[in-house]
Protein backbone atom coordinates (compact mmCIF):
# COMPACT_ATOMS: atom_id res chain seq x y z
CA UNK A 1 0.00 0.00 0.00
CA UNK A 2 1.43 3.44 -1.07
CA UNK A 3 1.60 5.71 1.96
CA UNK A 4 -1.00 8.74 2.05
CA UNK A 5 -1.65 11.53 4.37
CA UNK A 6 -4.36 13.99 4.12
CA UNK A 7 -3.86 15.10 7.63
CA UNK A 8 -5.84 14.00 11.08
CA UNK A 9 -8.73 13.53 9.02
CA UNK A 10 -7.40 11.48 6.50
CA UNK A 11 -8.03 8.31 4.77
CA UNK A 12 -8.40 5.39 7.14
CA UNK A 13 -5.83 2.91 5.13
CA UNK A 14 -2.94 3.91 2.38
CA UNK A 15 -4.20 3.28 -1.41
CA UNK A 16 -3.19 -0.55 -1.91
CA UNK A 17 -1.73 -1.65 -4.69
CA UNK A 18 -3.88 -2.48 -7.22
CA UNK A 19 -3.67 -6.14 -7.39
CA UNK A 20 -6.63 -8.58 -6.19
CA UNK A 21 -5.21 -9.55 -3.19
CA UNK A 22 -3.85 -6.18 -1.59
CA UNK A 23 -7.64 -5.15 -2.68
CA UNK A 24 -9.07 -7.90 -1.10
CA UNK A 25 -7.14 -7.23 2.13
CA UNK A 26 -7.97 -3.24 2.18
CA UNK A 27 -11.87 -4.21 1.49
CA UNK A 28 -11.40 -6.88 4.49
CA UNK A 29 -9.82 -4.03 6.54
CA UNK A 30 -12.35 -0.97 5.55
CA UNK A 31 -15.48 -2.55 4.73
CA UNK A 32 -15.34 -6.24 5.61
CA UNK A 33 -19.13 -6.93 4.47
CA UNK A 34 -18.45 -6.76 0.78
CA UNK A 35 -16.22 -9.56 0.92
CA UNK A 36 -18.38 -12.07 -0.61
CA UNK A 37 -19.25 -9.81 -3.24
CA UNK A 38 -15.52 -9.18 -4.01
CA UNK A 39 -14.60 -12.76 -3.86
CA UNK A 40 -17.68 -13.37 -6.21
CA UNK A 41 -16.81 -10.92 -8.75
CA UNK A 42 -13.07 -12.22 -8.73
CA UNK A 43 -14.42 -15.47 -9.51
CA UNK A 44 -16.30 -14.74 -12.00
CA UNK A 45 -13.32 -12.18 -13.38
CA UNK A 46 -11.56 -15.13 -13.47
CA UNK A 47 -13.52 -17.82 -14.90
CA UNK A 48 -14.41 -14.64 -17.89
CA UNK A 49 -10.75 -14.10 -18.43
CA UNK A 50 -9.78 -17.63 -18.75
CA UNK A 51 -12.96 -18.68 -21.68
CA UNK A 52 -12.38 -15.66 -23.60
CA UNK A 53 -8.79 -15.41 -23.18
CA UNK A 54 -8.75 -11.79 -22.47
CA UNK A 55 -7.02 -10.18 -19.09
CA UNK A 56 -10.31 -7.31 -19.89
CA UNK A 57 -12.51 -9.03 -17.12
CA UNK A 58 -9.62 -9.06 -14.70
CA UNK A 59 -8.72 -5.17 -15.36
CA UNK A 60 -12.55 -4.35 -15.25
CA UNK A 61 -12.21 -6.51 -11.44
CA UNK A 62 -9.70 -3.91 -10.46
CA UNK A 63 -10.83 -1.02 -12.00
CA UNK A 64 -14.08 -1.77 -10.00
CA UNK A 65 -12.56 -2.49 -6.45
CA UNK A 66 -10.23 -0.29 -6.77
CA UNK A 67 -12.61 2.95 -6.92
CA UNK A 68 -14.39 1.23 -4.71
CA UNK A 69 -11.60 1.23 -1.81
CA UNK A 70 -10.40 5.25 -2.96
CA UNK A 71 -13.76 5.99 -2.06
CA UNK A 72 -14.67 4.28 0.65
CA UNK A 73 -11.30 5.09 3.02
CA UNK A 74 -12.22 8.62 3.43
CA UNK A 75 -16.03 7.25 5.67
CA UNK A 76 -17.11 11.70 4.71
CA UNK A 77 -16.33 10.80 0.56
CA UNK A 78 -18.51 7.23 0.87
CA UNK A 79 -21.18 9.03 3.28
CA UNK A 80 -21.82 11.65 0.82
CA UNK A 81 -21.83 9.06 -2.55
CA UNK A 82 -23.85 7.42 -0.51
CA UNK A 83 -26.27 10.79 0.06
CA UNK A 84 -26.31 11.65 -3.65
CA UNK A 85 -26.98 8.05 -4.57
CA UNK A 86 -30.32 8.27 -2.92
CA UNK A 87 -30.76 11.61 -4.25
CA UNK A 88 -30.85 9.96 -7.43
CA UNK A 89 -32.30 6.71 -6.61
CA UNK A 90 -35.39 8.20 -4.92
CA UNK A 91 -36.18 11.02 -8.15
CA UNK A 92 -37.67 13.55 -5.51
CA UNK A 93 -35.51 16.17 -6.96
CA UNK A 94 -33.92 17.12 -9.88
CA UNK A 95 -30.80 14.57 -9.79
CA UNK A 96 -28.27 16.68 -12.28
CA UNK A 97 -26.44 18.55 -9.61
CA UNK A 98 -26.46 14.74 -7.60
CA UNK A 99 -24.75 13.29 -10.80
CA UNK A 100 -22.06 15.93 -11.54
CA UNK A 101 -21.15 15.27 -8.34
CA UNK A 102 -21.36 11.51 -8.28
CA UNK A 103 -18.95 12.08 -11.56
CA UNK A 104 -16.91 14.13 -9.88
CA UNK A 105 -16.18 11.85 -6.59
CA UNK A 106 -15.48 8.49 -9.19
CA UNK A 107 -13.53 10.96 -11.32
CA UNK A 108 -11.71 11.56 -7.92
CA UNK A 109 -11.05 8.26 -6.84
CA UNK A 110 -10.07 6.91 -10.48
CA UNK A 111 -7.08 9.29 -10.04
CA UNK A 112 -6.31 8.58 -6.45
CA UNK A 113 -6.09 4.93 -7.67
CA UNK A 114 -3.71 5.49 -10.86
CA UNK A 115 -6.25 4.53 -12.84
Amino acid sequence: MSAQSDGPYGPLIPMPELTPEALRRAVAHIAPSRLPALTQHLFEATTNAQQTRSLAPLRAFVHSWAVFVAIERHPARAERLRELERIVDTGEADPSDAIVEIRAIWEAAEAEAGL
